[in-house]
């Protein structure tokens, strides 16, 4: 993920291409319709991790039922649900 990314609502978004409809905004109406439709595909699923309160977020697509990301990675969890995990475990970052 991008630490750089910026999240904006919607509500937003769509605000700003209602003004520029009469000035010809209809390709940015459209446009920001078609972001709309591909960002209301996606549905954040959060369930209970292996370990006492630890938890996993999933951005699962509406449509095909993938998981596009999950937080932590399959790998990690494998990983907490052995016993031997620990935080920090993974990367050393004592001097």
């Amino acid at each position: 993920m991008n630490a750089n990314a910026k999240i904006v609502p919607l509500t937003q978004a769509v605000a700003p291409a209602a003004n520029t409809a009469g000035s010809g905004g209809s390709g940015s109406q459209s446009r920001l319709a078609e972001e709309a439709e591909r960002v209301s595909r996606y549905r954040l699923v959060i369930e209970e991790g292996p370990a006492p309160g630890s938890f996993i977020y999933k951005t699962l697509d509406r449509v095909t039922g993938e998981v596009v990301r999950q937080m932590p990675r399959e790998e990690i969890v494998q990983m907490m649900d052995e016993g031997a995990y620990s935080s920090g475990s993974i990367i050393d970052t004592a001097v």
